[in-house]
């Protein structure tokens, strides 16, 4: 029996849901699997507590010699990173690099983020390392302190990039868009990593498993819909599928050369 985790949200859910129901062939493994919220799921990696697990890019860079990086599954892609969001415009908040303001003058704003081991924290620090005032708390949670007042921007991640202008506020900065230009390419969000420890055979097992589970869900997109909608924060259909559609993706089912090299671009800049 190995341990699995990933989060509730629609793309996890979405590729898991074969898996985790044993809809496909998982070549004689058994799971024991259970849902988290994304920094707890980078800290159960970075404690060692599970043979599987997703987790942030950002979490897994400090890892990485303990788990391997499966080829199936990973969150990647363009036009999909954390938006940095407020109630109204804040002036000295600009674009990085973009000649406009003092990036000085945002030293005193107060930022929530979803994590401090997500890639969402590590590409605003590569952004805006002046900003030290940061509020770490769980990622449906950011609107709220936003709009309360209790910091003044925050970062937001999954559902929330779907829903923040219903609810009155504004972007400041797409840190996709950032990463874009900084790499001209994609962008490496979270992937699912095993212990190394499991070995090289029960290691390609599981890369087979996995792709098993994307192809099944990209195959049978409704088939797995109720499980996706039992598990999901936000029950709006159309905002379920617009989750699911912005980060499941051909890097989901393979992350093959481009996807190897974002990677590979985001190791260095942390190395």
């Amino acid at each position: 029996m190995l341990s699995l985790a990933f989060s509730p949200c629609p793309n996890d859910t979405f590729i898991f849901a074969a898996l985790v129901h044993g809809w496909i062939d998982r070549e004689g493994l058994t799971f024991d699997y259970q849902m988290a919220d994304v920094e707890e799921l980078n800290l159960m990696a970075l404690s060692g507590n599970a043979d599987m697990i997703k987790v942030s890019f950002h979490a897994w860079l400090s890892i990485r010699e303990h788990y391997e990086l499966l080829e199936s599954g990973s969150a990647l892609g363009f036009g999909n990173g954390p938006l940095v969001v407020a109630k109204s415009r804040i002036p000295s908040f600009r674009f990085p690099g973009n000649g406009e303001g003092s990036q000085g003058q945002i030293s005193d704003i107060r930022v929530a983020l979803p994590g401090e081991h997500t890639t969402a924290h590590l590409l605003f620090n590569l952004a805006y390392p002046q900003v030290t005032k940061k509020e770490f708390m769980l990622f449906s949670d950011i609107e709220r302190a936003v709009l309360s007042g209790e910091v003044d921007a925050g970062v937001i991640i999954h559902e929330s990039r779907f829903t923040y202008q219903q609810k009155g506020l504004v972007k400041l900065m797409d840190l996709g868009e950032f990463w874009e230009e900084k790499s001209a390419s994609p962008i490496p969000l979270g992937g699912i990593i095993a212990k190394r420890h499991l070995g090289e055979e029960t290691l390609d097992r599981l890369n087979r498993i996995m792709r098993r589970s994307v192809q099944f869900a990209i195959k049978n997109p409704d088939g797995v819909m109720n499980f996706v909608r039992e598990h999901a924060q936000e029950m709006d259909d159309s905002v379920i599928r617009k989750h699911i559609d912005l980060y499941v993706n051909r890097f989901t089912l393979d992350l093959g050369e481009d996807g190897s090299r974002a990677i590979q671009t985001l190791i260095d800049i942390y190395d």
